[in-house]
């Protein structure tokens, strides 16, 4: 995730390089993808990160699932800096 980037923007540009990636014929398995993402985060979301990791199952962890997860916590956080 780059800096200063939301989960919004980073969910949308990890998505377009997947769909370019299966115009390719080139697919990853469910939980490679959930993982890319959990990694991709910045180190503030650790806990965030740890906590998914050893609550869900990630081999069944939607995508979409983790990203509205993602959201929230964003929110969240949000809410309490202001």
């Amino acid at each position: 995730m780059k800096p200063k980037k939301d989960i919004k923007e980073m969910s949308d540009r990890f998505t377009i390089i997947i769909n370019g990636l299966k115009s390719y014929g080139k697919t990853y398995p469910n939980e490679e993808v959930v993982r890319n993402v959990l990694h991709s985060l910045p180190t503030s979301w650790e806990a965030k990160v740890t906590a998914i990791e050893e609550a869900k199952n990630l081999e069944t962890f939607s995508l979409d699932v983790l990203i509205d997860s993602l959201l929230t916590h964003e929110m969240r956080l949000n809410n309490g800096s202001e």
